[in-house]
């Protein structure tokens, strides 16, 4: 099959779960002998050893620079509408209709339009991370009826839909339930990951991800104030680069938490930050929205048990189970507690966390994605 997977921003340039998810599939369905492309803007092209190549091939993939990498956040720390409508108008200059499948990425939604617009015969799939519907409010106010209409929209695009949770499935079902919808979740790298060391540098808590609003990263650090009442010694690792890393790191100076807290960038090297959650007793994910949650089940196949939060967007919480962690309330109070719990207490047995994690592995999610892409062709 010859595939175009595409989406604004791609992986290890830019590292998020969506960027991930591409990025293991498509470098698994290229080994298995397939065509694949990645479109997206050229955030490779800072990268000195791929200055200003607008195509380049990357463990196999072929990946297509449509446009000039730009700021994906504005200054209120949400997604920039600017960029997506960029992104969007680049893909018009790109002619896909001697590809069998494209997967196009449900966010941002605009290139869903236009992929649908240039597709010619190629058979259309969106892969659905997260639907927000009323959430829209909450984001954007009054006006987040227009993301609402917009999102909304593209369930009618093509009947051929990948969802990566059941929570996301469960939510595209409020709006449409099209005909060829599927859950294929993310996944992880579980004989990369079995073999890695763990750090030296030793930490009970760690959070690894984006350092934006939505994942209330402030929430970890007011629990980790609390414990440190009782536990003046108490460490916390939180991995991550975004626009809220500034205030978050005069927050935990604020809280005279600088021999407590220590910040470190994203890990370039994905072994690393495997290494870091080894050495470490606790992972969480203080998110209020996930689409899928991927870094739970990276903590779980590190051993370690994790910790969510219970709020109606988080599909993490659907991932936790009474193997392999706990969901905490909405609060420092409650999150504090249960980190305490699993401190004081050996109620997850590293061997369980590893089991759970086995039933993500990503050559099992490439083949369920393989079948589903064969099984629309027919």
């Amino acid at each position: 099959m010859k595939i175009a997977f595409i989406y604004d921003t791609v992986y290890p340039w830019v590292t998020g779960g969506a960027e991930r998810r591409i990025y293991e599939i498509a470098k698994r369905l290229s080994a298995k002998g397939h065509d694949v492309h990645i479109y997206s803007l050229g955030f490779w092209m800072n990268d000195p050893e791929y200055k200003d190549q607008k195509q380049i091939i990357y463990d196999g993939i072929t990946h297509h620079s449509i446009g000039n990498s730009m700021d994906l956040y504005t200054n209120d720390d949400k997604r920039s509408i600017h960029e997506a409508l960029y992104f969007a108008r680049c893909l018009l200059s790109v002619d896909f209709s001697d590809f069998d499948i494209i997967d196009v990425q449900g966010f941002p939604y605009f290139s869903c339009y236009t992929t649908r617009l240039k597709r010619g015969n190629s058979k259309l799939i969106i892969t659905l991370h997260e639907v927000w519907n009323n959430y829209w409010y909450e984001y954007m106010g009054k006006i987040g009826f227009i993301g609402k209409i917009v999102e909304k929209g593209i369930m009618y695009l093509t009947d051929n839909i990948i969802c990566v949770s059941d929570n996301t499935y469960a939510n595209m079902q409020e709006i449409k339930t099209p005909k060829n919808s599927t859950v294929i979740e993310n996944g992880v790298n579980i004989e990369q990951i079995m073999n890695i060391k763990k750090s030296t540098d030793e930490f009970d808590v760690i959070y690894a991800g984006r350092l934006i609003f939505e994942k209330h990263v402030d929430l970890l650090i007011d629990a980790i104030s609390i414990l440190k009442k009782d536990n003046s010694h108490i460490k916390c690792c939180i991995i991550g680069n975004g626009p809220m890393k500034d205030k978050l790191t005069q927050k935990a100076k604020d809280l005279n938490l600088e021999d407590n807290i220590e910040f470190k960038d994203f890990c370039t090297n994905q072994d690393d930050l495997y290494s870091y959650m080894k050495s470490s007793k606790v992972f969480i994910l203080p998110s209020t929205r996930e689409g899928f949650g991927i870094v739970i089940i990276e903590a779980n196949a590190c051993g370690i048990p994790t910790i969510t939060i219970d709020a109606p967007m988080n599909a993490a919480k659907s991932l936790i189970s009474n193997k392999n962690g706990l969901i905490s309330e909405d609060n420092p109070e409650d999150l504090a507690d249960k980190i305490q719990t699993i401190l004081d207490n050996d109620i997850f047995k590293g061997d369980d966390c590893i089991e759970f994690a086995k039933d993500y592995d990503w050559n099992m999610i490439t083949d369920k994605t393989e079948k589903f892409y064969q099984e629309i062709l027919k």
